[in-house]
């Protein structure tokens, strides 16, 4: 075969773009099954921690506060600290507590307005357990002080 006759030889053309369609939908295909199936797994999921004081809403009077951290699917979870720090509210160091068995911690909060200021707030952080696979990425719930 010279070059002039693979010059004039047009069949590739002809069948070139048919294969790159099929090459192109089972790539697709494929691509998409692999997809749902690592999808499907549970192994990547994490589970968003949410904390939840009880009561939400204090006066400026010395007291105990218990913070139920659960998942999210309300489940409670134990070993997690919780970490209360002020906001508008003042603290005057930051308060920490570990959640039981039960998922809540407790924790003495004894927190302080400024002159003239009718109300404030303490922010919960939440310091997810060594085991599981937990994360604290969103807030979580704040407690409203009040001024006595």
């Amino acid at each position: 075969m010279s070059v002039r006759d693979l010059i004039a030889d047009d069949r590739a053309i002809e069948g070139l773009p048919i294969r790159l369609v099929i090459a192109f939908i089972v790539g697709i295909t494929t691509l998409s099954l692999m997809l749902n199936m690592v999808s499907g797994l549970g192994g990547f999921a994490v589970s968003e921690l949410d904390a939840k004081p009880d009561p939400d809403v204090m006066s400026t009077a010395e007291r105990d506060v218990n913070v139920t951290v659960v998942d999210s699917e309300g489940n409670p979870v134990a070993g997690a600290t919780v970490i209360v720090r002020s906001d508008t509210a003042t603290l005057g160091d930051i308060v920490t507590g570990e959640t039981g068995e039960d998922g809540v911690a407790t924790v003495r909060l004894d927190p302080e307005l400024g002159p003239n200021q009718q109300d404030g707030t303490l922010e919960i952080d939440v310091k997810p357990p060594g085991s599981g696979d937990f994360s604290d990425k969103r807030e979580n719930g704040e407690i409203l002080v009040l001024e006595r």
